[in-house]
């Protein structure tokens, strides 16, 4: 069986279904979505999860809460280790206006993904990895992985509206994932953390 290890840019995946306005597939299993886009004869080992948790920022609490809640339903699964990065604030500037405002900018996810999938060619950990992003940040890596281990390929799963013509041209192989994928890989409505608490899908996302 050839192994397989799926890598998850949290934030690509989320903003690639807002764009096709698919919060009813937001609450996805992950593990599961990873798991449906195997072929024959490949076996999943690991999903790998990248992600930040977004900050207050006045009126985004519901946004938060929501997140969390996700967050959490993720963590019961054992099998699916979760990687944080944070944001960076950032002062912008309207350059017609001059008016000045605090905005907040995404760091490290392309880093951790990057370092994990590195760390996990060196270790013999896959022969395919499924990386699931379009950022074009992450180019290089695999261009580092494929030049120094060409037995092992990495295919890029674009998420829903997403595109990268380097990182697709760096890979061994691409795909967009279907709607057909995302709706088959639901988390249950209810979800029990480890102490018990039941956690429940949020009706913002029916």
């Amino acid at each position: 069986m050839q192994r397989v290890i799926a890598y998850i840019d949290g934030f690509n995946l989320y903003f690639g279904l807002k764009h096709k306005n698919w919060k009813k597939y937001y609450w996805l299993d992950l593990p599961a979505l990873a798991h449906s886009l195997l072929k024959p004869g490949q076996q999943l080992l690991a999903t790998h999860y990248f992600t930040a948790r977004i900050r207050l920022r006045g009126n985004n609490h519901a946004d938060m809460q929501r997140q969390t809640t996700y967050l959490e339903a993720l963590a019961a699964q054992d099998s699916l280790p979760l990687h944080y990065g944070h944001y960076l604030q950032k002062k912008r500037q309207c350059r017609n206006c001059g008016a000045q405002w605090t905005d907040y900018e995404e760091k490290m996810t392309d880093v951790n993904i990057a370092t994990q999938m590195l760390a996990d060619a060196f270790d013999d950990r896959f022969d395919t990895a499924l990386l699931v992003s379009a950022d074009s940040d992450l180019t290089t890596p695999v261009q580092q992985v494929r030049q120094r281990f060409p037995a092992k390929r990495i295919v890029v799963v674009l998420p829903p509206g997403r595109q990268s013509v380097e990182l697709t041209r760096a890979a061994s192989g691409f795909f967009h994932i279907g709607e057909d994928k995302l709706r088959q890989s639901q988390l249950p409505t209810h979800v029990q953390r480890a102490d018990g608490f039941m956690l429940q899908r949020p009706a913002h996302w029916k």
